[in-house]
């Protein structure tokens, strides 16, 4: 259900008529994967000896769940402190999640493919991020049929390692694309409270959560969405709305 959902004011001051580069989360924003986060969290969390329905392990789920988003080696490394068991945490939750991928438990977010599509045909930039590692999301866009879908994709190995809550995604798309002339023609949308911060780090002038994911309205607001949609597909006419009476961006 879209809350607000076209009324949301954008971050003052920001020229938001002319967006040129829009940056996507994937899972919970374009892609629906029915918490397999969280399957494949607890399947990694027992090979290393949390045992399901403990305390440690609805604790480490708690955690999870307030850090949807992150890169996911750094919730690791948090929850298991020494590196080669987060690296070990790490490889099996990939795993785990990559056989969930491949029997097909994933399915694009309705009007996500139709969304940008209409955005590129729209003269914009679209980026894909994640928090998964590469081969992860790689299995993701081949499931969905999305390798050639967008001009770029990104994980935070691409962007120099750091994840969600840092804004190096964000940026990184906007210097590799050279889409936009700066940030004032950057939005970012997602479904977490990491992608927000990460966006409003960056200096995005949009930054859209959307309610078809981890985190809901209050926490999208908390972390500094200037907007919060029902879904993606919201976000065409929402830069319809910014644009001007046209429709089209300046």
């Amino acid at each position: 259900m879209s809350t607000n959902n076209l009324h949301g004011t954008a971050t003052p001051g920001a020229a938001v008529h002319d967006i040129r580069l829009v940056v996507l989360d994937m899972a919970g924003t374009t892609v629906a994967d029915g918490g397999l986060v969280e399957q494949a969290f607890s399947t990694a969390a027992a090979r290393l000896g949390v045992e399901p329905g403990s305390e440690d392990h609805a604790h480490k789920l708690a955690h999870v769940r307030a850090t949807m988003g992150e890169s996911k080696i750094s919730v690791f490394r948090h929850l298991f402190g020494d590196e080669e068991r987060a690296q070990l945490a790490n490889k099996a939750f990939e795993q785990a999640y990559g056989e969930q991928v491949d029997a097909g438990h994933i399915a694009p977010i309705p009007g996500a493919r139709e969304t940008i599509e209409a955005l590129k045909e729209s003269g914009r930039t679209v980026v894909l991020t994640t928090g998964f590692a590469r081969p992860t999301q790689d299995a993701i866009l081949n499931a969905l049929g999305w390798q050639d879908l967008v001009e770029l994709t990104l994980c935070p190995a691409d962007a120099g390692g750091r994840g969600r809550p840092y804004p190096d995604m964000v940026l990184d798309a906007f210097l590799r694309t050279k889409a936009a002339e700066g940030v004032h023609q950057v939005a970012v949308a997602g479904d977490t409270s990491y992608d927000m911060l990460s966006g409003r780090r960056a200096g995005a002038a949009v930054v859209a959560g959307v309610l078809t994911g981890a985190h809901q309205e209050d926490a999208l607001r908390a972390a500094g969405a200037t907007q919060v949609l029902g879904s993606v597909a919201e976000l065409p006419a929402l830069f319809d709305r910014l644009a001007g009476p046209d429709g089209a961006p300046a």
